[in-house]
């Protein structure tokens, strides 16, 4: 196979080759990679103690905008500043572009370690909506609300780092573990402690014509391996960072829409801009070290009795009380039964419901209605048992503990029914998110 061969084969399955950046001082990784920016988004104590620890060094933490400050009357002032330090990162932080892919392996405080490969998709290949028969498609529902909001972020950035993980099934372990395999035996290109208490990350470069050849033939086979009887490819599953992937589609779309008489007239190519393309992280579904975890749920503004008493009503079953924290988790966490565990700051139960379907796929639509009769009700979506124990504990809380997420027939579920509720799961304990590491020239 020689280059544009490879070329070729990457755009036929939505992949493009990016130009990478990472900053030109490997000590400094650890202030410079943090925490996807929709965690811990109810503990700002979190965010300060990471700002603490970046000081006055260059960090990710300076180009995204965290989403426990979403609503806060600065936003503006926030971006503005992100943009200008974006800009200045370009001029004095990065070392030369790496033109390749990055394989990484992800080193968890919980011992796992997890594999990726940081490549750059074709936004024209990607859809979220229900239907889609597209080479990638989102897991679960997208709230459209959530988008323009984050279009302001991204429109006009000169810079991009991912917090995206799309997933690829792939039990042979060809494109990620395999192309892993090639490089790992060479000197790292990063290798840094994430913080706080996250791990660490290890990168290689993906950059020799062989190696990329190499993932292009994994491509090509698990293509034909995922190919539909009806002829659809369903390549890549969005893992992680729906929303963000649903923001760069439309920012692509609507710049596209405003230059398409300027690419007419040869002044700009659409074809190859970079706002096309949006750098992500692939892990395949069958990496040892990727566990589903369920996204919980946190209500305010009402109490555990009261939820549990009416999705009782909505699901059926019966609710009991619960002694300890240990024996909550293991009756929620049994396999074959649907269960929901309640914290709140007058004690524990359960909720033990008879019907074995998904269980997020009952308890949402039952938490939508509950909150549209109660509109002072407001919730939240929580990643790890941690933090639904800590927020239950709050006067005027409530936690759900929700169940694992069995992750076999997980594509075919999805190619059969389309996406899942939104918040169906997380690839994860909140600390084991993706940390923003590499970045990519976005707008100039």
């Amino acid at each position: 196979m020689h280059t544009m061969n490879y070329t070729e084969t990457f755009n036929k399955y939505a992949l493009s080759v990016p130009d990478i950046l990472v900053p030109a001082d490997k000590k400094g990784l650890s202030r410079w990679s943090v925490i996807a920016c929709d965690q811990y988004t109810q503990d700002r104590s979190y965010w300060k103690r990471v700002a603490d620890m970046a000081g006055s060094a260059p960090s990710t933490l300076n180009v995204i905008l965290p989403e426990v400050y979403l609503e806060d009357g600065d936003r503006a002032q926030r971006l503005t500043a992100i943009r200008k330090t974006m800009k200045d990162y370009i001029s004095g932080v990065f070392a030369p572009p790496v033109h390749g892919f990055v394989y990484i392996e992800r080193k968890t405080a919980y011992g796992r370690t997890r594999k990726g490969l940081v490549v750059a998709i074709d936004l024209d290949s990607y859809e979220w909506k229900p239907d889609s028969k597209a080479l990638i498609r989102a897991t679960e529902a997208t709230i459209v609300d959530r988008i323009p909001p984050r279009m302001e972020i991204r429109r006009g950035a000169p810079l991009e780092s991912p917090h995206i993980m799309l997933l690829v099934n792939d039990p042979e372990k060809r494109l990620v573990e395999g192309t892993g395999k090639r490089v790992r035996a060479n000197a790292p290109l990063y290798e840094t402690r994430l913080e706080p208490d996250s791990g660490s990350i290890t990168g290689w470069e993906v950059s020799n014509a062989t190696d990329l050849e190499y993932a292009a033939t994994a491509i090509e086979a698990l293509a034909k391996a995922n190919t539909a009887p009806d002829g659809s490819c369903f390549l890549f599953a969005v893992g992680d960072g729906n929303h963000s992937l649903a923001t760069a589609k439309a920012v692509w779309d609507e710049f596209r829409a405003a230059h398409r008489a300027d690419a007419e007239a040869g002044k700009i190519d659409l074809e190859n801009h970079p706002a096309r393309f949006a750098l992500v992280e692939v892990v395949n579904l069958y990496d040892d070290g990727l566990t589903f975890e369920p996204i919980h749920r946190v209500l305010f503004g009402t109490d555990a009795a009261t939820i549990a008493t009416y999705l009782a009503k909505k699901l059926g079953g019966t609710v009991a009380a619960c002694a300890s924290e240990a024996s909550l988790e293991k009756a929620v966490s049994a396999k074959n039964e649907t269960r929901f565990g309640f914290v709140g700051n007058d004690g524990l139960s359960i909720l033990d419901t008879p019907d074995p379907a998904l269980a997020v796929s009952r308890l949402q639509p039952a938490l939508d209605a509950f909150l549209t009769e109660n509109p002072a009700v407001k919730i939240d979506y929580i990643h790890g048992s941690e933090e639904v124990y800590r927020l239950g504990k709050e006067k005027g809380a409530v936690s759900i503990l929700l169940p694992p997420v069995e992750k076999d027939s997980f594509f075919t579920t999805i190619a059969a029914g389309g996406p899942l509720p939104r918040k169906s799961f997380s690839m994860g304990e909140a600390s084991e998110k993706r940390f923003y590491l590499e970045c990519r020239r976005l707008f100039s």
